[in-house]
């Protein structure tokens, strides 16, 4: 049990639920099996927590925040395995930005598909949202674009596979022809991307908007100013950056798994250090 849920620092989990420590991803995962196994136990009545828009337009505003706990009981394996994936390549995506951030990118997410599901309900028919599928889609093609040459199944280049299964995806929504949910998906993913890259993620992406970060601009004779010496604790800053910025690297090439215990201990007090 260890080795799936290995013991972290109090800084990268909410609270403790017996020996699992509960970061943001957990959490999400708890909730959607909470949904599961509400659904199978009622018979599917869970579906009155969808997001359908004419019983929204209707009155039935809760279904807006109570999608994400509306699976289908007859896709109870496909559930199953939406949560184990949401868990595993949630919990590297987390590793990476921290719970906080983690938090602020599920609640873009559930955003980002809430409002496409808003707007478009009232232009397209066939919108529905229900469970966590679109949000774990969500996450894994974030993971993908984080390590795109991350290599998968077969040694398939994690970007190859990414784009494929969202070409499966556009392609059977398009055989069907079901234009809401198909417009739904890409407008919530370009949401979800904007999500992104204010939490940190998608930095190299510039044509995405958002972003935590912000360029300088030079002042007037900044050219002929003596640049000014680093001093010591600037010196430590950069050199805990590079630190860092490599063992994010061994975490992208070979997962959390990866770094030894010392290594762990290394990253949390970068972490700490950079906090402060």
């Amino acid at each position: 049990m260890s080795a799936f849920f290995p013991s972290q620092s109090r800084d990268d989990y909410w609270f403790s639920l017996g020996r699992f420590q509960m970061t943001s991803t957990l959490v999400v995962v708890l909730i959607g099996l909470i949904g599961m196994l509400a659904s199978v136990f009622t018979g599917g009545a869970t579906f009155a927590l969808a997001y359908v828009p004419e019983a929204v337009f209707s009155g039935q505003v809760w279904r807006i925040f109570t999608w994400p706990l509306a699976p289908e009981p007859s896709n109870l394996l496909w559930t199953v395995l939406t949560l184990v994936m949401l868990w595993y390549f949630g919990r590297e995506v987390e590793a990476t930005i921290g719970r906080n951030s983690m938090a602020k990118l599920f609640a873009g997410i559930w955003l980002s598909f809430t409002a496409s599901g808003l707007i478009l309900g009232v232009l397209l028919p066939g919108v529905v949202l229900s469970g966590l599928n679109l949000v774990q889609f969500a996450i894994l093609l974030l993971f993908i674009a984080e390590n795109p040459r991350r290599p998968f199944f077969f040694g398939i280049p994690a970007w190859v596979l990414g784009s494929v299964l969202l070409g499966i995806q556009v392609l059977q929504l398009v055989g069907v022809r079901m234009w809401g949910s198909l417009f739904v998906l890409l407008f919530g993913l370009f949401g979800v991307a904007i999500a992104a890259k204010r939490v940190g993620l998608l930095a190299n992406a510039s044509a995405i908007p958002g972003g935590t970060t912000t360029r300088r601009t030079a002042t007037r004779g900044s050219a002929t100013r003596k640049p000014r010496q680093p001093t010591r604790q600037e010196k430590r800053n950069v050199s805990d950056e590079d630190r860092m910025d490599a063992l994010l690297a061994k975490i992208s090439a070979e997962g959390i798994h990866s770094l030894t215990k010392s290594e762990r201990a290394e990253l949390e007090k970068l972490r700490q250090r950079r906090r402060r």
